[in-house]
C-alpha cells in the first residue's frame, strides 16, 4: 500500500507575488500592480523557492529574470489565475443575472441617480438595480455593467447611447453663512470660495473667475479657497457653512428642498458638454432594460428643464 505524502500548505501571497512577477516581468511591475513594495514581492518569492526548494528567480543586482524551473512553474500555475479569473466572472454574471447594473461618475451617483433611483423603485418594486460609482469608462460586453452615466465625449468610446442633459450651474452656500441676507455680488465673492476643479481629460468645470466676468466684475484667476475634484465634495463643504460653491443644479434639488443650501443670486452658467447615457445592446433584453433606459431619459428631460434659467 503506498503511503500518503503528508500534505504541505503552500504560501498563497508568494504564489501570488511570483505569478505576478512572470506575468509583468518585473518585480518592481508586480510590486506596483500589487500594490506593495518591490521588497515585499521579494520575500514572498523567496517564500515560494524555500518552499518548492527550486530558485525561480535569476536575480542581477536590481533585475531579476525567471529561470528554467520558473518558465515551467510559472506555466502552470498560471493556469490556476486564470481559472481564478474566470470564477469571478462567473459569479458576478450570476449575480447580476436579473439585475440592471448602472455605472455613473461618482458625483452623479452620489447627488443625482443615487437620489433619483427611489422613483424608479417605487414604479417598479420587482425590478433589482445595482449602482455602480466609478469615474473610469467601463467597457460594454466586457465589464458587467448594463447601463452608463458618462460625461461629454467620454461616451464615445461606447457603441449605443443618447444624450441626457446639459446640466447649469449657480452659486449656492448654507444660509447661515449669508444670514438671511440677500447679497450683492461683491458681498458674495466676498465669502470663502469653493472651486471644482474636474480631472484633465474632462473639459473644465466653469469657475468663479467666469461667473465674475459674466455679472461684470474683476476676479483674480487664482481666487483663494478650496479645490475639489468631486462636485458632490464641494457641496457638502458648502453645506457644511464652508463657503460658496458653483453648484450644478441637479445635484442640490434635495439641499434647496431641505433648505441646507440656498441660492443667494440666481445667475446660472452652463456645463460645456452633456451627460449621456450608454448601454450595452443585451441590456435591453434584460427585465425591465428597456423600461429603464426610457426612465432615465424622462427625468433627464425634465433635469434639463429645471437646471436652464428660467
Amino acid at each position: 500500500m503506498t503511503e500518503k505524502r503528508p500534505f504541505k500548505t503552500i504560501p498563497l501571497k508568494g504564489l501570488q507575488a511570483f505569478e505576478a512577477v512572470g506575468r509583468c516581468g518585473s518585480v518592481t511591475a508586480a510590486a506596483l500592480e500589487l500594490k506593495v513594495s518591490p521588497g515585499a514581492i521579494s520575500q514572498q518569492v523567496r517564500k515560494i523557492e524555500s518552499f518548492l526548494g527550486v530558485t525561480l528567480l535569476e536575480r542581477n543586482g536590481r533585475t531579476a529574470e525567471l529561470t528554467l524551473w520558473g518558465r515551467l512553474y510559472h506555466q502552470e500555475i498560471s493556469r490556476g489565475f486564470e481559472q481564478f479569473a474566470i470564477a469571478e466572472q462567473k459569479l458576478e454574471r450570476a449575480r447580476n443575472e436579473n439585475a440592471l447594473v448602472l455605472s455613473a461618475l461618482s458625483s452623479v451617483v452620489n447627488k443625482w441617480i443615487g437620489r433619483r433611483i427611489f422613483d424608479w423603485q417605487t414604479l417598479h418594486p420587482d425590478a433589482k438595480v445595482r449602482i455602480v460609482g466609478r469615474d473610469k469608462e467601463p467597457r460594454m460586453g466586457f465589464d458587467e455593467i448594463d447601463f452608463r452615466i458618462s460625461y461629454g465625449s467620454d461616451v464615445l468610446q461606447h457603441e449605443h447611447y443618447t444624450e441626457l442633459f446639459r446640466d447649469w450651474v449657480v452659486p449656492a452656500c448654507s444660509p447661515a453663512l449669508i444670514q438671511g441676507h440677500a447679497p450683492s455680488i461683491w458681498e458674495l465673492l466676498g465669502h470663502p470660495l469653493l472651486h471644482v476643479e474636474w480631472e484633465r481629460h474632462f473639459t473644465p468645470y466653469p469657475s468663479w473667475t467666469e461667473f465674475a466676468a459674466k455679472v461684470g466684475v474683476s476676479l483674480k484667476e487664482t481666487a483663494p479657497g478650496l479645490s475639489f475634484t468631486l462636485s458632490s465634495s464641494a457641496i457638502d463643504a458648502a453645506v457644511n457653512k464652508r463657503g460658496v460653491v458653483l453648484a450644478q443644479m441637479s445635484m442640490i434639488a434635495d439641499e434647496l428642498q431641505a433648505q441646507t443650501l440656498v441660492i443667494p443670486v440666481d445667475i446660472r452658467i452652463p456645463l460645456r458638454e452633456s451627460y449621456f447615457l450608454a448601454w450595452d445592446r443585451s441590456a435591453l433584453q434584460k427585465p425591465y432594460g428597456g423600461a429603464f433606459r426610457d426612465w432615465v431619459v424622462a427625468i433627464s428631460r425634465h433635469q434639463a428643464r429645471i437646471s436652464a434659467p428660467s
